[in-house]
């Protein structure tokens, strides 16, 4: 099935506006970040990720328990599908990724990743991961929500990968809560937008892509919350990846992909 695209005259007025939002994103990373309070910076990370998204076009749609932006110490676990995920999850609850060291090396948007909190992990050592959960286990501390990609990488929507547990400690270790979270990005009628993947595209191909698509929704699907108490790193890492399965209606993480172009069960 053929979707619609943007026209060229939309397409112009996208990229000139999310030219200027970068704009403003640089001028407030340099001048304002570094003076503002916590309260402050968190304010203005949900402010510029919600009119990053809207500036794309797309509709956000929130379902289920968001984690209360009051919450101290959340942990937001997720499927990964594009780099906009982070965006979508920080404008409905100011969050701080763990994303891959390749992010930073991005133009422009790597440093703005960095100098909003971004955590980054270097994949090829295998032990950088102790240092994250370490940097992790602090930002709960602090009250920061944190947000994790427990697949280790994107996906075109239509599988679930295998949940990695480490990511999971700085929870147990906080005792704090767990919030599964599915993320989908449909066409209109509901079906699969393949287009809103990261996959192999460069960051600027995967943005051109994203910015000439018109009609997409973006749903975010919370599960009930996981307590970490009283758990395993490997206890939540498979109780989150079932939630999120079902919510999906994917098979658990590390099954065999089937096609998935229709709605997820939650909306059936």
């Amino acid at each position: 099935m053929t979707h619609p695209r943007a026209g060229r005259v939309l397409r112009f007025v996208r990229w000139t506006r999310i030219l200027a939002h970068v704009g403003a994103a640089l001028l407030i990373l340099r001048f304002i970040f570094p003076r503002a309070s916590r309260e402050r910076r968190r304010a203005l990370h949900g402010w510029w990720s919600r009119k990053l998204v809207r500036l794309l076009g797309m509709e956000l749609r929130v379902e289920g328990p968001a984690p209360p932006t009051d919450e101290r110490g959340a942990m937001i676990s997720a499927n990964h599908v594009s780099w906009l995920d982070v965006f979508l999850v920080s404008s409905v609850r100011p969050t701080r990724f763990i994303a891959k060291s390749e992010i930073r090396e991005w133009p422009v948007a790597g440093w703005i990743a960095e100098r909003a909190g971004t955590l980054f992990v270097r994949r090829a050592r295998r032990h950088d991961t102790g240092r994250i959960n370490d940097i992790v286990q602090g930002a709960l501390a602090d009250g920061d929500c944190v947000g994790l990609f427990p697949e280790g990488t994107t996906t075109m929507g239509d599988r679930l990968l295998k949940f990695h547990s480490s990511l999971f400690e700085p929870a147990v270790v906080n005792a704090a809560h767990v919030h599964p979270l599915a993320i989908r990005y449909e066409h209109a009628d509901g079906s699969l937008c393949r287009a809103a993947a990261y996959d192999d595209l460069t960051f600027m191909q995967s943005l051109s892509l994203i910015a000439r698509q018109r009609g997409v929704v973006a749903r975010l699907i919370f599960a009930e919350r996981l307590e970490a108490r009283d758990s395993t790193r490997r206890d939540l890492a498979r109780d989150a990846g079932e939630r999120i399965a079902t919510l999906l209606g994917l098979p658990p993480p590390g099954s065999e992909p089937r096609k998935a172009a229709d709605p997820p069960a939650a909306s059936r």
